[in-house]
């Protein structure tokens, strides 16, 4: 099922296949554990509608657990270590998790979220083991006569990963990385190991292990090639990285750039970075400026791509293109068509601004785990899907955002939706009504604000309010600032008119980042 794995162990089984901070795995110890691990999940999740959670630690077993899991057909769950209990046992409940991985960043949350769930275990790695807990070590060693580790007409299983939405409550949807969907595991995982989308050499992950962009170096692994795993991005240490294992390919979000030109120009000089080939970037808007920096200090070798895990990548652009059409996110990508339609439901022309949709097969369609209402959501037109953003094409082509049309806030790279943080202000008792909206941020290009109505005669405190946040939801769900109003905008139909409380805090009429 992993040959190109099992390839590497047999013709460099002493070569460095994984490095994470804290240790690192041969290709001949990567097969073995990949093989050992396959045949505990397959024991977990018997059935191929159950899955395996694995909490999004920037770790080496995070990628071994996903690319076994693909390899048996078993599938998983990414979940931000970040989760509160509830939040988590929503969506193990949701996805139907019957046991979860974890290191120590996840496993408070995780073993209380168990308890709530009922999973089969928790398997715990780089902590100590509690009660009712499996170590690490005891899934990853072979079994005294283990099954068959061949193939398998189990279903294709792709990981599930969750995004927020407009109703307050995270929905899954499984990762886009094949052009057309399989039938079986062993499809599955060798169309996976086939498109790795990076060049062959070493690939370098800095961002969270929870979202799609990342998760795509499992396809680099399983295409036998190397991973290095940071776990805190670092600037200076991510430069270190790259030279020190002569890195040839990353992901990164806007954030990460503006973390690394604010280095000293000194600092910066002292690291070789001319094996990159290529920087993959996504997940947000990135200032012209800091691409154009970006560029001149790596070379023309950024590639951006648009689009959303529950429909893939339908717009790219490489540096060559962008230096020529600047701030387009590129031309739609095949099978996918750019389409731009306006308030009455028509399609627009070329250069008129509306809602960015775009046409999608039906192989492609967009699918929501268990939430069809989402799901229809999704499709302005018969067929045509949209990400929730407003824009144009140019006559050549060339998709350009203005706007966006969902209440939705890209920070860090991470899309966030107010009524989510809303919904958990709301149930604080001094609280009467909250609107949470987007406001520019240096660093993470956008960033969460509480506008907050008091209820009468009563004292809202601030800190009090922040402290309730912070134990009732992730901490990247958690506004930045909170400013106390005596009224929030609305529009005549009553509702919260969010375009008009962003308005002041921004200085001009778009009222997004990039």
């Amino acid at each position: 099922m992993l040959d190109r794995i099992r390839d590497r162990a047999v013709s460099d089984p002493s070569g460095v296949a994984l490095i994470d901070d804290n240790s690192s795995l041969t290709w001949a110890e990567a097969a073995d554990a990949l093989d050992a691990l396959g045949e505990h999940l397959i024991a977990l999740a018997p059935d191929p509608d159950e899955r395996v959670a694995v909490i999004g630690e920037n770790t080496i077993e995070t990628l071994l657990t996903h690319a076994a899991a693909i390899g048996r057909g078993v599938g998983t769950v990414a979940v931000s270590r970040q989760l509160k209990p509830d939040e988590m046992a929503d969506q193990l409940l949701d996805s139907g998790a019957v046991a979860l991985v974890t290191g120590p960043l996840g496993l408070a949350s995780s073993v209380a979220a168990a308890q709530k769930t009922g999973l089969r275990a928790v398997i715990v790695h780089n902590a100590e083991v509690s009660g009712g807990t499996v170590p690490w070590q005891e899934v990853v060693t072979p079994a005294e006569a283990p099954s068959s580790t061949g193939p398998t007409d189990r279903p294709a299983r792709p990981p599930l990963v969750y995004t927020s939405g407009t109703t307050g409550r995270a929905r899954g949807t499984q990762v886009r990385w094949l052009p057309a969907p399989v039938d079986t595991a062993q499809e599955y995982a060798d169309a996976v190991a086939a498109r790795s989308g990076y060049p062959a050499g070493v690939h370098l992950v800095v961002g969270p292990l929870q979202h799609n962009g990342p998760l795509t170096a499992i396809r680099h692994l399983l295409s036998g090639r190397p991973v290095v795993v940071m776990g805190r991005f670092d600037a200076e240490r991510a430069l270190s990285l790259i030279e020190t294992h002569r890195v040839t390919s990353t992901l990164m979000v806007p954030t990460h750039f503006q973390r690394l030109l604010a280095l000293p120009a000194e600092t910066r000089a002292e690291y070789d970075v001319t094996s990159l080939e290529w920087v993959a970037h996504t997940g947000s808007a990135c200032p012209a400026d800091v691409k154009r920096a970006m560029i001149d200090w790596f070379g023309p070798i950024l590639v951006e791509s648009y689009g959303g895990s529950e429909i893939g990548s339908v717009c790219r652009i490489d540096s060559v293109e962008w230096l020529a059409h600047p701030r387009s996110v590129g031309r739609a990508t095949a099978p996918f068509e750019a389409v731009v339609v306006g308030s009455d439901g028509t399609e627009l022309g070329r250069g008129e601004v509306g809602i960015l949709g775009f046409r999608t097969p039906p192989e492609r369609s967009v699918v929501y785990h268990a939430d069809p209402e989402k799901t229809a959501a999704a499709y302005i037109l018969p067929g045509v899907a949209t990400l929730g953003d407003v824009g144009y094409v140019d006559e050549d082509g060339y998709v350009f955002i203005t706007d966006r049309v969902a209440d939705m806030v890209v920070s860090g790279g991470v899309n966030l939706y107010p009524a989510e943080s809303e919904r958990v202000l709301l149930t604080h008792p001094a609280v009467s009504e909250v609107a949470v909206i987007g406001v520019p941020d240096e660093d993470l290009g956008e960033a969460l604000l509480a506008l907050v109505v008091a209820e009468p005669d009563s004292s809202l405190d601030i800190d009090e309010l922040k402290a309730f946040a912070k134990e009732s939801m992730a901490s990247y769900k958690c506004p930045k600032k909170y400013v106390v109003v005596d009224e929030l905008a609305r529009n005549v139909m009553g509702k919260l008119d969010k375009k008009a409380l962003r308005a002041p805090y921004w200085s001009s009429d778009r009222t997004i980042a990039g």
